[in-house]
C-alpha cells in the first residue's frame, strides 16, 4: 500500500466516528425539539452536514485509491447513512489499514531476503 492510499484510508477512518456521533446527536436534538423548547437542530444539522460531506469526499478518494470492489465501496457508503454505521466503518477501516501495513512490511522483508541471496 502506498502512502497516498494509506492517507486516504486514514482520513476516511478519522472522519467516520465523528460523523456517526454528529448523526446521533442530530437525532437526539430532533427529538428534543419536538418534546421541549430546546432547538439545536440548525446547529447540529450544519455540523452533521459538513461531516457527512467530508465523509463522502474522503470515501470517494479512498475508493479510488484503494481500488475497492463495488461491494466494498457501497458498504462504506451505506455505513455512512446508518446512525451507528460510522463506528463500524471506523473499526473495519482500522483493521483493513493494519492488515495492509503488515502485508507491506512482509513483502519488504521478503524482498530484502531475496536481494541478500
Amino acid at each position: 500500500m502506498d502512502i497516498k492510499t494509506a492517507s486516504a484510508l486514514r482520513r476516511l477512518r478519522l472522519v467516520s466516528a465523528p460523523e456517526a456521533v454528529s448523526f446521533l446527536l442530530l437525532l437526539v436534538c430532533s427529538v428534543l425539539k419536538r418534546t421541549t423548547d430546546f432547538n439545536a437542530v440548525p446547529v447540529m444539522g450544519m455540523v452533521h452536514g459538513v461531516l457527512f460531506i467530508l465523509y463522502v469526499i474522503f470515501w470517494a478518494d479512498a475508493w479510488n485509491r484503494a481500488k475497492w470492489s463495488l461491494k466494498t465501496g457501497l458498504l462504506y457508503f451505506v455505513l455512512s447513512v446508518l446512525p451507528t454505521g460510522g463506528f463500524f466503518a471506523e473499526r473495519k477501516l482500522r483493521r483493513e489499514t493494519e492488515d495492509a501495513v503488515i502485508a507491506s512490511r512482509a513483502r519488504q522483508a521478503q524482498q530484502g531476503e531475496v536481494s541478500k541471496a
